[in-house]
């Protein structure tokens, strides 16, 4: 494919993955309250509709990885886009609990099917060497989806009711990315070049102790990442900050995400796989424990922004994890497998950070314990080495 074409495919991607993040995932946070108020429906109870649907998108992915080694991801993306719509739609619909659930569901086939993976699955297969780029790029662009559209649906619910919101949210979804999809990502889908000494062998390495301990750090990983990230206002709350700071802090630490991806390409140039791996779970395992012990108001934004860029590396670590170690064959399995935890992880985390807060008695001492279980993911990803020493420079061993 040329490089022209190429640049399309990244160009469509980019905008899609900010439309259906921004839809399908940080709409919500932002029209919680409004829901909570107009149904009666506890905050809580709305909560799990989420994390129901981040768990039917874990359980999903390992299928539609299978698909996408096998078909590409044209006919996939686009039938997630569809099925996205559909499941805005009946949310926004709902008049009674099992069926904004029911919705939710839809939801979570629609992420696994539209969010990072399968769009990291098409960029490694089409760039090959030449994929750190492009996945660098695709994160960075759509690591403004927040930034577009938490501030963007409450200007729509402010004027509208929270169903009206939703439903021109289910029409931006429709309009762009259902057809983003079904004609930017026609393209041949090309055969599996092998870009290692030997062949990938995806269902023995599946079981593999090598696969096995990757997938246990950075389930471990994810469970203290997402836990800060939902659990940050909260603690912010109990140092003392306002409101206002706290909302502050936490969109800073999502432009803290972009800035950090800025610099993945020269840390994969300086080190190996393995060494990256531990040197960014270290970050977030520290990050986390400084925002437990640090008290003053700069301090702990400032904490926030190293959090918050720490974990834009991880996103990138996430997607380049399997193609380092194995190559591109199977990459969409091999990445379907490694993210099904991951993301049970991210759907559990919420809940066990608020949890051992109650436990320990303080959102603090959560933090430092969230930091501990973190750092104790770094001796299990460094057993997971390369199956062999990849050819491509921006993949060294």
């Amino acid at each position: 494919m040329t490089d022209r074409k190429l640049g399309a495919v990244l160009a469509v991607l980019c905008v899609t993955e900010i439309i259906s993040w921004g839809v399908l995932f940080y709409a919500f946070p932002v029209l919680v309250p409004a829901i909570a108020r107009d149904t009666g429906w506890s905050p809580a109870a709305l909560t799990a509709a989420l994390s129901v649907a981040l768990l039917v998108s874990a359980v999903t992915g390992i299928a539609v990885g299978r698909l996408l080694d096998r078909r590409g991801p044209r006919l996939l993306m686009t039938a997630g886009s569809v099925v996205g719509v559909v499941a805005v739609v009946v949310i926004a619909t709902a008049r009674t609990l099992p069926w904004f659930f029911l919705g939710w569901v839809c939801a979570g086939l629609a992420m696994a099917a539209t969010f990072y993976p399968p769009a990291f699955a098409a960029l490694t297969r089409w760039y090959g060497p030449r994929r750190v780029r492009a996945l660098t790029t695709l994160t960075l662009v759509a690591g403004f989806a927040s930034t577009v559209f938490a501030p963007l649906t409450a200007l729509l619910v402010e004027h509208l009711n929270w169903r009206s919101t939703y439903l021109v949210l289910a029409v931006v979804l429709a309009v762009v990315t259902v057809p983003g999809h079904w004609f930017g990502l026609r393209r041949e889908w090309p055969p599996v070049v092998a870009d290692v000494e030997l062949p990938s062998r995806p269902r023995s390495e599946a079981r593999s102790p090598a696969f096995l301990a990757l997938v246990a750090a950075f389930s471990l990983t994810a469970l203290g990442t997402y836990a800060v990230v939902v659990n940050l206002v909260a603690l912010l709350a109990e140092r003392g900050l306002s409101t206002g700071m706290a909302a502050i802090a936490l969109g800073l630490g999502g432009a803290g995400q972009v800035a950090g991806r800025l610099g993945f390409a020269t840390l994969v140039n300086r080190t190996g796989v393995r060494t990256r791996t531990a040197v960014v779970i270290v970050v977030l395992a520290a990050t986390t424990t400084l925002l437990g012990v640090l008290t003053s108001g700069v301090t702990l934004v400032c904490a926030s922004v190293l959090a918050g860029m720490a974990r834009g590396v991880f996103t990138l670590l996430q997607a380049t994890a399997v193609a380092d170690r194995w190559g591109t064959a199977g990459y969409g399995r091999l990445s379907g497998l490694l993210s099904a935890p991951m993301v049970t992880m991210s759907a559990v985390a919420p809940y066990a950070g608020a949890a051992l807060a109650a436990l320990t008695g303080s959102y603090s001492t959560a933090f430092l314990v969230l930091g501990a279980l973190t750092v104790a993911a770094v001796p299990v990803s460094l057993a997971a080495r390369p199956a062999v020493a990849p050819v491509s420079s921006e993949s060294k061993s």
